[in-house]
């Protein structure tokens, strides 16, 4: 994906999280942690969206850091609903900080359908530049309200997470947003189409 990309495991309260780190080619602008889909649902770290999230933030010049959540993969521990899930993202957080010797860089948030939902909880507990959400799990469970830059994606024909319901979600914060004509849940082939939205709301 980048120059350099390790897969390594972190230490969190459930035990080891599998987590891949893509570095950019140049010194880092600051740290954009993915989270990946529902892993009940066959979501990991290698899901299309959650690479095409890391790839783009590689690309923006920041250090991607993607955890599987537990149960996934090499990461410990079983499904918690988010909660676990939410302490284990802040475990990873402190951890990369430590690893890659970025104490205090800037930190994104992204998540993809579940992740999102994670990294709203996780956005109240840390200091934030910026969050991505796409497909936003609004029907998963609570979704916390996010800030007003908050870059907000979703599919006209997504039948997992219904346009309607996030529309209803992010209208009492007047929060705007993007729809990509045509796209279902996963984004079939529109992965550049995300890419390409987010690069713009960064430019």
């Amino acid at each position: 994906m980048s120059s350099s990309s390790e897969r390594i495991l972190l230490e969190g309260p459930a035990g080891a999280i599998e987590t891949v780190i893509d570095h950019p080619d140049a010194a880092p602008r600051g740290i954009a942690l993915v989270a990946h889909p529902h892993p009940l649902y066959g979501g990991t770290l290698d899901n299309k969206v959650t690479q095409t999230l890391a790839k783009t933030f590689v690309e923006l010049g920041y250090v991607a850091v993607r955890p599987n959540f537990r149960g996934v993969g090499g990461s410990a521990g079983t499904h918690d609903d988010g909660n676990g899930e939410t302490e284990d993202l802040l475990a990873v957080i402190r951890a990369a900080r430590h690893r890659l010797a970025l104490p205090e860089a800037p930190l994104v948030l992204a998540g993809f359908s579940f992740g999102s939902l994670v990294q709203s909880r996780v956005a109240k507990r840390v200091a934030v530049e910026r969050m991505v959400f796409v497909g936003t799990a609004v029907t998963r469970g609570v979704v916390e309200g996010v800030p007003a830059d908050t870059v907000v994606i979703h599919g006209e024909k997504d039948d997992t997470v219904p346009l309607n319901v996030v529309l209803r979600w992010a209208e009492p914060m007047d929060l705007p947003v993007v729809v990509i004509p045509g796209a279902d849940h996963f984004f079939h082939h529109r992965l550049q189409i995300l890419r390409d939205i987010i690069l713009r709301a960064w430019h």
